[in-house]
């Protein structure tokens, strides 16, 4: 026999393994949570209102009046709707960024490969207390503080991003490879340069797609804001919508839209050069 044929006999012998399969247990656990989640939508159709959804096409003219008014927008004002994009811009940009100052030790503080468990339990309290309050409520409490203006948005934002960043430093913290801070810690170093030279190399592209894509989440954010006072185009958009303005609004929304794009543009530039 040519071994070609032995080869071809021997592969032809092997068992063929068998398809993966689910205990019972899983099973019973798959249909619990997605027959929960099913459930849930279903007792859920009234509570918010579905029920209503034919008014959508039932008050038509009135959509039509708005959408006419909508279609002709009036950048008589454009200059200061510019202006004021512009200082959304920049609220979006110095909330981010202090963000990403109060963000990095927390992260770190938090990971639970490099830092003690007496640690890790605090400063995951303080973020999803972060996390868990509005920006809309950050602001108005800034607003009260401070006053009108810029600041407060900021602020907001800051203490917000601030939060949500902590956790996907520290989960990205978590998913680090060891060897090279096992690599570090032979030489003698201290835990400081473990963090230095074993961690911080490997989670900053990471680090910084997070940030950029909180900026560009902030951009919107800070349009809102607007609406209490934080500064921005959203206090002009806000003024505009009460005086029933909507030529202008359709400016205002175009200019937004305008500048989302281009900071979502720049941002996936920077990304795709660092990942």
């Amino acid at each position: 026999m040519s071994p070609t044929a032995s080869a071809a006999t021997t592969v032809s012998d092997t068992p063929v393994p068998q398809a993966p399969s689910k205990s019972l247990g899983a099973w019973a656990l798959d249909v619990l949570i997605w027959g929960g989640v099913a459930t849930l939508l279903v007792f859920s159709f009234g509570p918010v209102d579905l029920g209503n959804f034919p008014r959508l096409f039932n008050n038509a003219e009135h959509t039509q009046v708005f959408a006419r008014e909508l279609l002709r927008p009036d950048f008589t004002d454009w200059r200061l709707f510019v202006e004021k994009m512009w200082e959304t811009v920049q609220i979006a940009l110095w909330g981010t960024f202090i963000a990403v100052f109060l963000g990095v030790p927390m992260g770190l503080a938090a990971a639970r490969n490099i830092a003690p468990v007496w640690v890790v339990t605090p400063v995951r309290w303080v973020m999803n207390l972060l996390r868990s309050i509005p920006d809309l409520v950050i602001g108005l409490l800034f607003v009260v503080a401070v006053g009108l203006g810029p600041l407060p948005g900021v602020l907001a934002i800051a203490l917000n991003t601030a939060g949500v960043l902590a956790k996907l430093f520290s989960e990205a913290v978590e998913s680090i490879d060891k060897g090279p801070v096992e690599g570090v810690r032979a030489t003698g170093a201290s835990k400081l340069h473990e963090i230095v030279w074993g961690v911080i190399p490997q989670v900053a592209p990471l680090w910084t797609s997070f940030a950029l894509y909180r900026f560009e989440s902030n951009s919107r954010s800070a349009t809102v804001l607007g609406l209490i006072g934080a500064g921005g185009i959203g206090q002009v958009l806000f003024d505009r919508m009460n005086a029933f303005d909507f030529n202008a609004v359709s400016a205002i929304v175009i200019i937004i839209v305008i500048a989302v794009t281009a900071i979502d543009m720049l941002s996936q530039a920077m990304r795709k050069r660092l990942l």
